[in-house]
C-alpha cells in the first residue's frame, strides 16, 4: 500500500505497508535494534504480504522516524505508547502483532498494557529472559566463540553478519542488505543502557504476561540463534501455552536466510 508519516502526538513515524488490507487482521510489526529501522526485516514480510495486510514501522529514534529527540524520550514505554496509537491512528482494530528480537520484548509489554488490541502474538528471534541467561548458552558454544573472533577483529565492519547468519556463504548478502539501508540507523544510545539509564523493556513477569494475555502465541526461532540461543525459546515455550517452531540451520535472521519458511510458519498460525 505504500510508505507514509504518520503523527502519533509528539512524534511522527514513518510506516511502511505491505499488501492489501482485507478480511484479515492487520499485522503489525515491532522491529529489533532499537539501533536501526525497520528495513532489515521487509525481505521475512513480502511473502506473507501476498495474503496478509502487513505494517511495519521505524521507532521513535529510528530510521525516517522523528530523530534528534532529547535523550529521554527514548525509553522503552514510549515505544509501546507510539504503537498503540499508531494502531488507532490507522484504524486497524485488533490486530495481530509480530515482535522481532528486542522487538519482541516490547511486544511482551504492548499485550501487558494493551492486550484488547491484539489477537494474536508471534515472539520472533526474542527471548523472555536476561542476556546474562543467554550467555550461558554461549560461553561453551564453539562455534559462536569463534565467529565472535572474526567480528571482533573486523572492527565492526562485519557488522554481526557471521553472527547473525548462520549459513556463512548468505553472510555478504546480509551485510550488503544492511549497508544498503543507510536511512536505517537509529540515535538509541547502548552506551545510556549499560548504564542503567534505559528503562526495562518488560515490567512484569514476562512468563505471567503471557499466561494473562491467554490467547494464541507463536515462539519462532532459528536453530542456531546466536543472539537468544533456541533453548531460551524452548523455555519459554515450557512455561507458557503457545506454539513453537524452530527453523532448522539459521540463525538470528532466520527471516532472511529462510524467508518463505519464516512467513510460512507465521501464515500457518494466524490463520488456524
Amino acid at each position: 500500500m505504500g510508505d507514509s508519516l504518520v503523527d502519533v502526538g509528539g512524534v511522527t513515524l514513518f510506516v511502511r505497508e505491505l499488501g492489501q488490507r482485507g478480511d484479515r487482521p492487520s499485522v503489525v510489526v515491532m522491529h529489533g535494534g532499537p539501533d536501526v529501522g525497520h528495513g532489515y526485516l521487509v525481505p521475512g514480510f513480502e511473502p506473507l504480504a501476498r495474503d496478509h495486510h502487513v505494517v511495519l514501522f521505524d521507532f521513535r529514534g529510528c530510521g525516517r522516524s522523528s530523530r534528534g529527540l532529547p535523550a529521554d524520550d527514548l525509553q522503552p514505554e514510549y515505544v509501546v505508547q507510539d504503537t498503540h496509537r499508531l494502531i488507532e491512528r490507522l484504524g486497524l482494530g485488533a490486530v495481530d502483532l509480530v515482535g522481532f528480537s528486542t522487538g519482541g520484548r516490547a511486544a511482551m509489554e504492548f499485550v501487558h498494557q494493551h492486550p484488547e488490541q491484539v489477537r494474536r502474538l508471534v515472539l520472533a528471534s526474542t527471548s523472555a529472559y536476561s542476556l546474562a541467561e543467554a550467555a550461558v548458552y554461549l560461553a561453551d558454544w564453539d562455534e559462536y566463540q569463534r565467529r565472535q573472533r572474526v567480528e571482533d577483529e573486523a572492527n565492526g565492519a562485519l557488522r554481526n553478519s557471521t553472527i547473525f547468519v548462520w549459513d556463512l556463504a548468505r553472510a555478504p548478502a546480509y551485510l550488503q542488505l544492511l549497508e544498503s539501508l543507510d536511512t536505517d540507523l537509529g540515535d538509541w544510545s547502548e552506551e545510556r543502557a549499560m548504564n542503567g539509564l534505559m528503562r526495562p523493556w518488560i515490567t512484569g513477569d514476562p512468563e505471567q504476561i503471557l499466561r494473562t494475555f491467554a490467547k494464541p502465541v507463536l515462539i519462532l526461532h532459528g536453530e542456531k540463534d546466536m543472539g537468544f540461543p533456541v533453548q531460551l525459546a524452548e523455555r519459554l515455550h515450557a512455561a507458557v501455552p503457545s506454539q513453537l517452531a524452530v527453523i532448522p540451520n539459521t540463525a538470528h535472521m532466520c527471516h532472511f536466510e529462510q524467508p518463505e519458511i519464516w512467513a510460512h510458519h507465521i501464515r500457518t498460525f494466524l490463520d488456524d
